[in-house]
């Protein structure tokens, strides 16, 4: 089992947690960053924690420069800042298609099951 901070990786699943350090505002959170081309995966190891922007929007921060945009093909019910992301792994990292669900984080009631949409990442200029 690989295990690092708010990320849990068992048996095909990534169980996911909101961290404090992400922004949830979306106007700051893509402010002075140019979107690039979207790819179908991400890359596990770099790609960070998702965080929920909306029941729509989920975003990975990968670093100070980089994070990446995944809108969803349909809203997820539940899927809020507060909600526990589990995704269903099927390779390296998460993929467009690949199915997750939420986990309301007070009742440990489990949500509807919904898929992710491609990948956009969003730099932030050289300077």
């Amino acid at each position: 089992m690989n295990v690092r901070p708010g990320l849990l990786l068992a048996a095909g699943l990534a169980s996911v947690t909101p961290a404090a350090t992400h922004d949830r505002d979306p106007l700051r959170a893509f402010a002075g960053r140019v979107a690039g081309a979207p790819v179908r995966c991400l890359d596990a190891g770099r790609a960070g924690n998702p965080v929920a922007l909306d029941p729509r929007t989920l975003v990975y921060r990968e670093s100070a420069r980089r994070i990446w945009r995944n809108d969803l093909p349909a809203a997820c019910p539940g899927l809020d800042d507060d909600s526990i992301i589990v995704i269903e792994l099927y390779g390296t990292g998460p993929c467009q298609g690949d199915r997750f669900h939420t986990i309301e984080r007070s009742g440990g009631i489990p949500g509807p099951s919904c898929r992710l949409g491609s990948f956009v990442p969003y730099d932030k200029p050289k300077p």
